[in-house]
């Protein structure tokens, strides 16, 4: 079978040299997956592919058994490369399901708005146990919600005001709609945030748990049941059987350990500046790439990309 293999980064470009010289220093550690032709740009100095046909034994999905292609990607990691393979058929992706903290947006909003309310450090040290796969999710989110009871739901226009779009999100969404993909945001944060989010980067729709608000007053519950990586995983089954798409022509992007379960069920799961728990279950990274390496592994190139409004 051929396989593309997608070397790509964001942190800076490279100059006006070729594919081939700028991956010079990693030839001789991909040759193993028998490359069929010279690494040509995707996007000059910052993503080059090349086509290859690996052995027969050779499993994509299996990277993190795979000793030859981790020592290409350590070595690739120094130069803050990623380095990832896929299959070449049917590469391009007709849904797209994304998690949004700390993928779609460049931080956790719940640590935002806890952040706002004055509980920063508490609720910090919570999420990064959850999104570890350290502690249960639901009790972690049930948790740090009820700490927020009797503050002021002004805060979410706060939290509205300065949420960030990660590098790369309208160009990800915008893309692929403008190509047929149908793409959601599914969050296991709240609907508040995923709304005006999924608004500005073009998502068709948007899902995430509800905080109980009463008087302007946030009363510190969740209404149930609570999304958590199972409802993820349900989010892209009932999309794929809507649209009449076969999980295969799915990708899904996430960090954390309530995404592992969407990835593992697309074609294309990618696990994007993953927890570690992700980074030893996923075969396909971006560490060092922003979310237009979502498109480069589908085979987009820098002057496909759309940044307009769709």
């Amino acid at each position: 079978m051929h396989h593309a293999l997608v070397f790509s980064t964001s942190k800076h470009s490279f100059g006006d040299g070729n594919a081939a010289s700028w991956l010079a220093n990693l030839a001789d550690e991909y040759t193993f997956l028998r490359p069929l032709d010279a690494p040509y740009w995707l996007h000059q100095g910052y993503a080059a592919e090349m086509l290859c046909q690996p052995d027969d034994s050779f499993e994509a999905k299996n990277l993190q058994h795979n000793d030859a292609f981790q020592t290409l990607r350590r070595h690739a990691a120094n130069k803050k490369l990623d380095v990832n393979i896929v299959p070449a058929n049917r590469r391009r992706k007709q849904i797209l399901i994304a998690d949004m903290d700390s993928t779609i947006i460049t931080s956790e909003s719940l640590d935002d708005l806890a952040a706002l309310a004055g509980l920063g450090d508490a609720v910090t040290a919570i999420t990064k146990r959850a999104m570890a796969g350290e502690i249960n999710f639901e009790g972690a989110l049930f948790e740090r919600v009820s700490m927020l009871a009797g503050k002021s739901s002004r805060l979410f226009d706060q939290l509205i005001a300065t949420t960030t779009p990660t590098s790369g999100a309208i160009e990800l969404v915008h893309t692929m709609r403008a190509n047929g993909a149908k793409c959601y945001l599914v969050s296991g944060g709240f609907d508040v945030i995923t709304g005006p989010v999924a608004a500005r980067c073009g998502f068709h729709d948007h899902h995430a748990n509800h905080m109980h608000v009463r008087d302007n007053k946030i009363l510190g519950t969740v209404q149930t049941p609570v999304l958590d990586r199972n409802a993820k995983a349900a989010y892209l089954a009932h999309y794929c059987k809507q649209n009449g798409i076969d999980p295969i022509d799915a990708a899904t992007i996430g960090d954390g350990a309530n995404d592992l379960a969407m990835l593992q069920a697309a074609g294309m799961g990618v696990a994007f500046e993953g927890k570690p728990l992700l980074l030893a279950e996923v075969a396909i990274q971006l560490n060092h790439t922003d979310l237009r390496g979502l498109l480069y592994l589908q085979g987009y190139k820098g002057r496909d990309f759309i940044t307009d409004k769709i």
